[in-house]
């Protein structure tokens, strides 16, 4: 992989991170935007099929999971209560509404959240994606890196 680098001598050249994060959340390559980014339904290819972009180093790891519940928790929530206030009804239709919805919101959502996850860690050069493995984090009271 090769990185490209602006005038100022050794620094890399800036990745738009909006269109990496649109990319992603479209399941392609953030790098190229034609490639796609999934195998399977939550494994990342390893290289992009298009432009041959390196995907295997990312770690989106518990972000995207918490993303999709605060969305589906607002909807979800904020949907139950405004029908708890305007209507009256009965425990069944709100178990017949709500948890298939959930459900299929959260698995809706699962992938392309994954995708722009994704696709902002390559924009800013996270996990490997800057050419460079990631360096050694320090434990707490050590200041050498472990």
């Amino acid at each position: 992989m090769s990185v490209q680098f602006h005038h100022t001598v050794g620094r890399p050249a800036e990745r738009e991170w909006r269109s990496a994060i649109g990319r992603g959340l479209r399941c392609r390559c953030p790098a190229c935007g034609r490639g796609r980014l999934f195998r399977a339904f939550l494994k990342p290819v390893d290289i992009c099929e298009s432009c041959g972009e390196a995907l295997y180093h990312q770690r989106a790891d518990d972000l995207p999971p918490y993303i999709v519940i605060t969305i589906v928790g607002h909807i979800v929530v904020g949907g139950l209560v405004l029908a708890e206030k305007y209507a009256n009804w009965p425990l069944w239709l709100h178990m017949v509404i709500w948890v298939p919805l959930t459900i299929i919101l959260a698995l809706a959502l699962m992938q392309p959240v994954k995708g722009g996850v994704i696709g902002l860690q390559w924009a800013l050069r996270m996990h490997g994606f800057s050419g460079t493995p990631d360096q050694p984090e320090r434990q707490p009271g050590n200041s050498e890196p472990v």
